[in-house]
């Protein structure tokens, strides 16, 4: 084999050049053996500057090909395994697992759950949430009207507790629940309104006042399944004693609100324990509603009355209904205003009336004497 040949073949890398030299160097030539040796070692050079020049072109091509090759297949395998799971995942996806006791959903919920945008919700009342609009802050209530407190308690609040009653139905009837919470809750009184208005037809007190006691407390009967029969017995005297005051005060409200001079009182706490159970106004009307003959109208029964009445305003100020109430308060005293102007326009019309009819009288009176 001559050095010319050696060179003329393709180089695979330096493990096959040593091995070929190798093989040329035990071939006997007819050259010299210094000569020989010359040329090997110009061989040998020659041979690794061709293997460092052709070395990254070798590598380059074979060692990325493998890898892609590797990646192919592991792409392939995931594709047939994700396909061939594709439609246990999506029966699966809404089911409960008997280990976990978890509900699992697929991905896309997710995403799309993470893609829409929530609105701030705050907690109702009723323990609910409700959605409300950017920018607006959810009404702050009285501290025992809590995301726990019953519904009905929590609309109680909103709408009645504290605004000021001038109607005898209704004052009465506040009345009437104000006392029978010696015996249940406001939810519970609340829960059973209806039935209160149903068995004392609708508060009417000279209806009530009316009524036969043992019809009222006999057993198995409506109304012994709300109160006790002390309680039912006093809210019928009560009724009696309200119809006496409406023919002495011209109304039940006129008699009530007078205690206040008609303006109610405003507390403007902070803090739920600086709301007293009883106050030393509650005590004297107490005293002369006992006077009258009134039943089961204790201090306490009385200022729970002038709470939910709006003969007194409990609400905190940091409460929303503490302003709204004192606004009805200020209407109703400007409607009373008017009243009273009209009452006595009405009355010096009257007696305008009246002294014209005498004038007039007295007139014809002295014609006809003339004429005589």
């Amino acid at each position: 084999m001559n050095v010319a040949d050696s060179e003329a073949r393709p180089v695979l890398g330096p493990a096959g050049n040593k091995n070929q030299r190798a093989v040329s160097a035990r071939k006997p030539g007819s050259k010299p053996m210094k000569k020989l040796d010359v040329s090997q070692e110009e061989d040998s050079l020659e041979e690794e500057k061709k293997a460092a020049t052709s070395l990254p072109p070798l590598k380059s091509p074979t060692v990325p090909s493998i890898l892609r090759r590797q990646g192919s297949l592991l792409l392939h395998s995931n594709l047939s395994l994700s396909a061939s799971c594709s439609s246990d995942a999506s029966s699966d996806s809404f089911r409960s697992r008997a280990s976990t006791g978890r509900i699992y959903r697929t991905s896309s919920d997710g995403f799309r759950r993470r893609q829409t945008a929530s609105k701030p919700k705050i907690k109702a009342a009723d323990g609910g949430s409700e959605s409300l609009p950017d920018g607006v802050q959810p009404k702050k209530r009285c501290a025992w009207v809590t995301p726990s407190t019953d519904p009905s308690y929590a609309t109680f609040h909103d709408e009645e507790w504290g605004v000021p009653v001038h109607d005898d139905k209704k004052l009465f009837e506040l009345l009437v629940l104000s006392g029978a919470l010696a015996e249940l809750t406001w939810p519970a009184i609340l829960s059973k309104r209806q039935i209160f208005r149903e068995v004392f037809a609708d508060f009417d007190a000279i209806t009530v006042s009316k009524f036969n006691e043992k019809k009222i407390v006999a057993a198995g009967s409506t109304a012994s399944s709300l109160l006790s029969e002390l309680k039912l017995r006093a809210i019928i005297e009560n009724a009696r004693q309200i119809s006496k005051v409406i023919d002495e005060f011209g109304s039940f409200d006129n008699y009530i609100w007078s205690f206040v001079n008609n303006k109610p009182i405003v507390s403007k706490f902070r803090y739920p324990r600086q709301v007293p159970v009883k106050t030393p106004k509650a005590d004297v009307i107490s005293k002369d509603l006992v006077r009258r003959g009134f039943r089961s109208v204790g201090p306490t029964v009385i200022y729970s009355f002038m709470q939910v009445a709006g003969i007194t305003n409990d609400h905190l100020i940091c409460c929303f209904r503490f302003h709204d109430c004192i606004s009805a308060a200020e209407a109703k005293e400007k409607e009373h205003e008017q009243d009273d102007l009209l009452k006595v326009k009405a009355d010096e019309e009257k007696k305008g009336d009246e002294e014209m009819e005498s004038e007039i009288c007295r007139a014809i009176e002295e014609l006809n004497f003339s004429s005589e």
